[in-house]
């Protein structure tokens, strides 16, 4: 039986896509780390290879006999104090992993970037993004070490393709959906649900199913066209429109008022001093209260086409989010 390897499986994409290939029949592999914490996987029949992107020696033995990996594994943060970790996890553990696939033979690899890696609208007359749109959050002011982290390693990936591994890249957007142990996106749902979220940013956002991204990543991994990036996208949506969805679902009132940009902005620069005082990350910083204004639109119609990506309802999504957290006791 073809065997499949998954490196950050313990994530909302990574622990949904391995559910998937399992109940597809697929034997599965995970890359997890001896602290991984992986209780919302442990009703599934996996082969687990203890390591890191970080540790060659064990990617070599975990592409060993491997038809297709899928790469998930990063360090996601919009603080740039942890720079250097992900700088040594997404572009460096990702030249560590295309060299252990190389080695192991691996007929070919999924590497799941994200759309932080292509460029986003700069007016509002400006359409959604594509694959083609060059990246422009340095000159947009949203430079951040997760971004460009996540730029370098797609483009390791793509000189790759056009050398001598069989790669095609995957561009999630904002996803929700069950399963998220950490959780990751859900906190948005877990902010709005415990009444934190009192006001919104009048920016948006494109927000998919994550099972929707699954089915478009096992499509790329059978049909994708090498050395090709697919945006695995749904709903362009306002973030004042998707609290709502997000309170009308859990049955709280909805924000009730669009936060002024100059205040959002103090609240940044606040975080950043309590950050630089106390050593944790922040829930808002400069970035991140930047980034609330902009309108990270973007098109997935390539992937519609090509790669059958299918089109439900976000809405569906965060039911079975919140069905899920409620079950875990992450919800009341």
């Amino acid at each position: 039986m073809p065997l499949d390897l998954v490196t950050g499986a313990s994530g909302l994409v990574g622990g949904n896509l391995v559910r998937t290939l399992v109940a597809q029949g697929r034997a599965v592999r995970i890359l997890v780390r001896s602290t991984s914490q992986l209780q919302h996987l442990a009703d599934l029949p996996l082969e687990r290879a203890v390591g890191d992107v970080t540790d060659p020696a064990s990617l070599r033995r975990a592409c060993d006999g491997v038809d297709v990996v899928y790469h998930c594994a990063a360090v996601v943060s919009m603080w740039q104090r942890l720079a250097p970790q992900m700088w040594t996890a997404n572009v460096a553990g990702t030249e560590h992993l295309l060299a252990a696939i190389r080695q192991a033979g691996v007929r070919r690899l999924v590497h799941c970037s994200t759309v932080d890696a292509i460029g986003l609208p700069e007016t509002p007359a400006d359409p959604p993004s594509t694959e083609t749109t060059p990246w422009n959050w340095d000159r947009l002011g949203l430079d951040n070490a997760y971004a460009r982290t996540k730029l370098e390693s797609q483009r390791r990936v793509l000189a790759a393709a056009a050398a001598d591994v069989d790669a095609v890249v995957v561009n999630p957007t904002y996803m929700f959906g069950a399963w998220d142990a950490k959780p990751s996106s859900g906190r948005m749902i877990l902010e709005v649900a415990a009444g934190r979220a009192v006001g919104y940013t009048d920016g948006g956002n494109n927000f998919v199913d994550v099972e929707a991204v699954v089915d478009g990543m096992i499509a790329a991994a059978a049909r994708g066209v090498r050395g090709e990036c697919y945006i695995l996208g749904g709903e362009n949506r306002s973030y004042g429109e998707i609290f709502g969805e997000i309170a009308r679902l859990v049955g709280v009132r909805p924000p009730r008022f669009a936060i002024p940009y100059v205040a959002a902005r103090v609240g940044g620069w606040i975080g950043d001093g309590v950050a630089a005082v106390t050593g944790r990350e922040p829930t808002v910083n400069t970035i991140t209260a930047k980034m609330g204004y902009v309108r990270h639109y973007f098109d997935p119609s390539k992937a519609v086409r090509e790669l059958g990506l299918r089109q439900p309802p976000v809405s569906a999504a965060i039911e079975r989010a919140v069905r899920w957290f409620r079950q875990v006791g992450m919800l009341p």
